[in-house]
């Protein structure tokens, strides 16, 4: 790292604070945005919200996770040219007013669209937050700060359900979603209060003004990146380096776990709700499924980190998908409802941060000169599984088979561990842990 201070000051810690705070709250209304419609949707159905079936609702579910790939396989792009800062603001900016396209939709195409503007703004969002807190977390704080930001997705998660429970049975499903509009009240504050990321300072060459922004505030320089031998290159350039050699059965293998894993993790996230109802739950014990799997989600983000330190990413990435899909699978059979709470908040432990574990596993396995474009790919390709799953639940339940949707994911939970053990045998360990855990949790 180059120093531009030898120990964090009050100033770097009080500025890491704020911009952890800001992020924070950025991100929880990322998670409140994305998880809203799984809440709200049990309800959309039993009232025939704008003449919705099933099968339409699994789409609708896609769009806003296709909209995610494409933000997210952007964000990179439109952040170096305009900034960290600008383009959180963006995003909240957008998703927060197409929450408020949604609330206003007379029709499955108008609220369609306003799904896929949103999931547009959710992908450019988290990877985005993820570098801002990067750069002024305090010296051997940033796999910590950054875990901390991830709690913020899950927590949002929760909000989404206390959303749906408190308003829409009195006020009806739009008032879920004007909630989800509050976020532009951030804004001003995010303009106002933000600095400016470092390293795209770095990045675009103000070196003096982010050596002086990083004095202001009494925070370590990032180490500036050597693009010499790539500048001009975009990151599709370096693709064909995941598949020279033996590397590309391995590369292949990563992408499809990952698409295994994410079906996984949005297809659960939303059809959770549904498909309990659809058990014999009511509305209630269903949104009280969705806290509790998110409250799992961020014990698991924190506790899968000192796990994989310990035992290594790839085998605790296997071992976590493999009880996923044991509990999902379990949601399937009637049981004692304590015992059902019990096997959701697990199920949230292990689905949440198996996902990460892949891209740990990327990031640990990969040279060091292609890492970047190895766990981004290995990102993009599991958005796919995004994509796929909410409408895989969705014509489940057209074809009334929604009691298959909990194996139906179960398998993907199976297949996710059999893909990354396989990639797991074939290359050595490579790379330090602290880079590991920032670079592992920024894709995801």
């Amino acid at each position: 790292m180059m120093s531009s201070s030898p120990s964090p000051s009050p100033r770097g810690r009080t500025v890491a604070l704020l911009v952890v705070v800001l992020c924070w709250l950025a991100v929880l209304f990322d998670g409140l945005d994305m998880f809203i419609y799984g809440s709200v949707l049990p309800h959309m159905l039993a009232t025939k919200a704008l003449g919705i079936t099933p099968g339409q609702a699994g789409d609708l579910g896609s769009y806003a996770t296709f909209g995610m790939l494409v933000g997210a396989l952007a964000a990179g792009t439109v952040a170096d040219r305009i900034g960290r800062k600008k383009l959180m603001v963006a995003c909240v900016t957008l998703f927060s007013l197409a929450s408020g396209l949604c609330a206003l939709s007379g029709s499955v195409t108008v609220f369609g669209l306003g799904r896929t503007l949103a999931g547009l703004g959710l992908g450019g969002l988290l990877p985005t937050a993820i570098s801002m807190v990067s750069d002024y977390a305090p010296g051997g704080r940033g796999a910590l700060t950054i875990g901390v930001l991830m709690t913020a997705h899950h927590a949002g998660g929760i909000l989404s359900a206390y959303v749906a429970q408190w308003l829409v049975e009195p006020a009806g499903w739009r008032s879920a979603f004007w909630v989800c509009v509050i976020p532009l009240l951030l804004v001003p504050v995010l303009i106002k209060a933000l600095p400016e990321s470092l390293s795209f300072l770095l990045a675009q060459g103000r070196t003096d003004q982010a050596r002086a922004l990083a004095t202001r505030h009494g925070v370590d320089l990032p180490e500036p990146k050597d693009t010499t031998g790539s500048r001009g290159r975009s990151p599709v350039g370096a693709v064909p380096a995941l598949f020279r050699g033996g590397a590309w059965l391995q590369t292949l293998l990563y992408w499809l776990a990952s698409f295994g894993g994410l079906l996984l993790v949005y297809g659960v996230a939303t059809w959770l709700p549904t498909l309990m109802r659809d058990e014999g739950y009511n509305l209630g014990s269903a949104l009280t499924f969705v806290v509790l799997f998110n409250l799992g989600g961020i014990v698991g983000m924190l506790v899968a980190g000192r796990a994989a330190d310990r035992f290594g990413a790839p085998r605790i990435s296997a071992i976590w998908f493999a009880l996923t899909a044991a509990g999902v699978f379990l949601l399937s059979v009637r049981m004692p409802l304590g015992v059902t709470f019990l096997v959701v908040f697990l199920t949230g432990v292990f689905l949440n941060s198996a996902q990460t574990m892949i891209y740990a596993t990327v990031s640990i396995r990969s040279a060091p000169d292609i890492r970047a474009t190895a766990v981004g790919w290995t990102s993009g390709m599991g958005r796919f599984g995004a994509v796929f799953g909410p409408w895989l639940g969705g014509q489940l339940l057209a074809a009334d088979h929604g009691d298959w949707g909990f194996t139906a994911f179960a398998l993907a939970g199976v297949a996710s561990t059999v893909f990354i053990g396989l990639a797991a045998l074939r290359t050595p360990r490579r790379t330090a842990r602290d880079d590991t855990a920032r670079e592992a949790v920024a894709a995801g």
